[in-house]
């Protein structure tokens, strides 16, 4: 039987106002693939906190900017690509402090590509800062019977 895949768009200006109505897309997304409650709050959360530090970092809260966000769905996985033109950065040059220090300093920020990388299967990024900046995450699906 050959792959079904389905892809979806949603593009949004660079505002803060608009990540609920990222989440209920990313929401509806998993819900239709089939995925179970607690991997639809991860998904949502992953791709909020993606869209969250492009608004924020990126684009440094510039809501003439746009975000995209890109779901393709197929029998084994959701991928969400969140596409954004800003300022690009490498994940691997940002020091990962201990879980347990951010906590004793009480920091709220940093933890953003932790919390991605755990609540999804793939985290992928690509960037040409200025021309496009591309973050790709992936979600296994539970296999199905029939």
């Amino acid at each position: 039987m050959a792959s079904i895949e389905k892809t979806f768009s949603l593009h949004v200006p660079s505002s803060t106002e608009n990540l609920a109505m990222i989440r209920d897309f990313v929401k509806s997304i998993g819900t239709q693939s089939g995925m179970g409650d607690l991997d639809v709050a991860k998904l949502e959360m992953a791709v909020d906190e993606a869209c969250s530090n492009v608004m924020e970092h990126a684009y440094d809260s510039d809501s003439t900017k746009e975000v995209s966000i890109r779901a393709t769905v197929d029998e084994s996985s959701v991928q969400i690509d969140v596409i954004d033109t800003g300022k690009g950065f490498d994940p691997a040059s940002v020091e990962q402090p201990k879980l347990q220090d951010l906590i004793t300093a009480k920091r709220t920020g940093g933890l953003g590509m932790r919390l991605m990388k755990s609540f999804m299967d793939e985290v992928h990024y690509e960037m040409l800062p200025g021309v496009k900046n591309e973050l790709r995450m992936v979600k296994k699906l539970p296999k199905r019977d029939g």
